[in-house]
């Protein structure tokens, strides 16, 4: 169809794409539990070629870069302008839901999809992007791999990281599946940010906030960094429950036990202070040698703090290292954190937030405006100079988890508001 310059087309997102993809994808990956597609595994290889079997049917062009991300274009008619790309990842933790990132790549394949049916043909090209290994925080302890890899900027040292469960490296793991990590290895680009004009991701929320204030879509303004620990140990001594006095007790449960209730009232006495951050201890336990009438002489966690801000979350580490210093001369123990990991924290794009907050107010689709609990690969565009946008879609049971839910409902609202901001943006109009 040719349109005229200054028209806005009557363009629909297609809303039969998803519920068949998401379908398709249950069907593939789940596991007597909930869905497991693990970050360079064969289940998410597999959730690759089902999308990619979509965009073959759709005409679109496909590539797949050196790190296994997988790019699905409609061509536009001037191939001098910078893309509008669209996507997420399709791996997903152990045991977890069917919607975190697989929603904003069948989104990008639906709105896109609407598009190819209007024969409505872009003045710039839009890509739809299958991120690898965003949940890589699940299988190996790297932020972003895929996208930071795809972008030339995933460290060399990354590659050497071995999986949680297997202790193979992701290096080997990602050789394993076809691709190329000495590529990866080396710098390699597959996305030079002066080609792209925008990195738009869908994804469900991942906490209760739109479904508890009954709105269906979330504007994103930042993601949080953070500053993690996930293997941080304490060593004191095992003795008898029954005949060690407690002056001669090097209890390392109680010390974990006392480092997190400390490290909660800081958190506390900080947020009073106005800093917005979070501090969990993922896990928190005594080794497996403990047991009963036994004074627990080894314990472990894992510590992950968060905050957009990283003065905050700076703060919260110091405070941390002081009060670990404490507690070991207190109760005679040693505290080893282990390596230190984490991420930058990003803000969203602020002229695209306002693109889609007209887009949403012309779509008649509530929103409100929000902050990011987690990490998304939004982020890694952002940090690369790429102008970023993450949208939210309200979710009923949170997410990493078997129930996580989404209402097609909202999705196709959501769809609807990414359907004309990049009808708009590809015609080179505003929303």
């Amino acid at each position: 169809m040719n349109t005229i310059p200054g028209h806005r087309p009557n363009v629909f997102p297609d809303r039969d794409v998803a519920p068949r993809l998401f379908a398709a994808l249950h069907a593939m990956s789940f596991d007597g539990v909930g869905i497991t597609r693990a970050a360079y595994g064969p289940k998410e290889s597999e959730a690759h070629r089902l999308v990619r079997a979509e965009a073959e049917r759709l005409g679109l062009a496909i590539e797949t870069d050196h790190a296994g991300n997988l790019t699905m274009t409609l061509r536009g008619t001037d191939p001098g302008l910078p893309r509008l790309m669209l996507g997420s990842h399709l791996d997903s933790v152990r045991s977890g839901g069917n919607y975190d990132g697989a929603a904003g790549v069948l989104a990008g394949l639906s709105v896109v999809a609407g598009l190819v049916q209007a024969g409505f043909r872009p003045a710039r090209d839009i890509t739809v992007i299958a991120i690898r290994s965003e949940e890589a925080g699940s299988w190996f302890p790297v932020s972003y791999v895929g996208s930071r890899a795809a972008l030339g900027r995933l460290p060399p040292e990354a590659l050497d990281v071995p999986r949680m469960d297997d202790g193979r490296t992701l290096g080997e793991h990602m050789a394993e599946e076809g691709f190329d990590p000495d590529a990866v290895r080396a710098g390699r680009a597959a996305i030079d940010p002066a080609t792209v004009a925008a990195f738009v991701e869908l994804h469900i929320e991942q906490g209760p906030l739109l479904d508890e204030q009954e709105v269906p879509l979330g504007i994103v303004t930042g993601i949080p960094g953070s500053r993690r620990y996930r293997a941080a140990r304490v060593f004191g001594e095992y003795n008898h429950s029954g005949a060690t006095p407690r002056r001669l007790r090097r209890d390392a449960g109680l010390a974990a036990a006392e480092l997190a209730y400390r490290l909660d009232a800081e958190w506390a006495r900080l947020e009073a202070e106005g800093h917005a951050l979070v501090c969990t201890f993922c896990v928190l336990a005594t080794a497996p040698e403990a047991g009963f009438t036994m004074i627990p002489g080894e314990a472990r966690f894992e510590l992950d703090m968060r905050s957009e801000n990283r003065a905050s979350v700076d703060l919260l580490h110091a405070a941390l290292l002081r009060l670990v210093a404490e507690i070991e001369a207190s109760r005679g123990v040693r505290f080893d954190l282990g390596p230190e990991s984490g991420s930058l924290s990003s803000r969203m794009d602020e002229t695209l937030q306002a693109e889609m907050a007209v887009a949403a107010e012309t779509a008649a689709v509530p929103f409100r405006r929000m902050l990011s609990g987690g990490g998304h690969d939004a982020a890694a565009f952002a940090q690369a100079g790429i102008p970023a946008s993450l949208l939210f879609v309200r979710n009923q049971f949170g997410s990493h988890n078997p129930r996580e839910a989404m209402r097609m409902e909202d999705f196709d609202a959501a769809c609807a508001v990414i359907g004309r901001w990049v009808v708009a943006r590809s015609s080179g109009d505003d929303a």
